[in-house]
């Protein structure tokens, strides 16, 4: 298997057999090794305050921290080579978040959602991704910063 194919086999695995991931509605919309873009449709259910008709801030958390753990294991799989991938996909249940900040910006307003993530710093068991939450008009939201085992 070619980086590629690893890169969409994973991919599919968060889009379709992750239930959290279908229960919030997210959508892999653009992704390569060097950025992941991840759609959030709103729902009435993902709503934390009925007043003022907003994310829930742990469904903005769960956002960040989802798309920051799907780009620190694509940015994973460039150095994989196609002799050693069944390895990495063997290992990939043990991925996990050690840490993750969030920093609320502004109330989650809007009728959709787009959260990005870059990599920071890649270790060989380590990655430090930097994430982003906007709605549909651009308005930032808010950011994170996470930390994930990939090695």
């Amino acid at each position: 298997m070619q980086p590629q194919q690893l890169a969409q086999k994973i991919t599919d695995l968060f889009s379709q057999q992750m239930p959290f991931n279908q229960l919030l509605g997210l959508q892999i919309h653009a992704l390569d090794n060097e950025r992941v873009e991840v759609h959030l449709p709103w729902s009435d259910r993902l709503m934390g305050n009925p007043f003022q008709k907003i994310l829930h801030g742990g469904v903005t958390a769960a956002v960040l921290d989802t798309v920051g753990g799907l780009m620190a294991i694509l940015y994973a799989v460039k150095d994989v080579d196609a002799l050693n991938n069944d390895d990495f996909l063997a290992h990939l249940p043990k991925v996990g978040t050690i840490d993750m900040r969030v920093d609320y910006l502004r109330p989650g307003k809007g009728e959709a959602f787009i959260a990005t993530a870059e990599v920071i710093r890649k270790g060989n068991k380590v990655a430090v991704c930097r994430m982003e939450l906007h709605n549909e008009q651009g308005t930032h939201i808010a950011f994170g910063t996470g930390t994930y085992m990939i090695g």
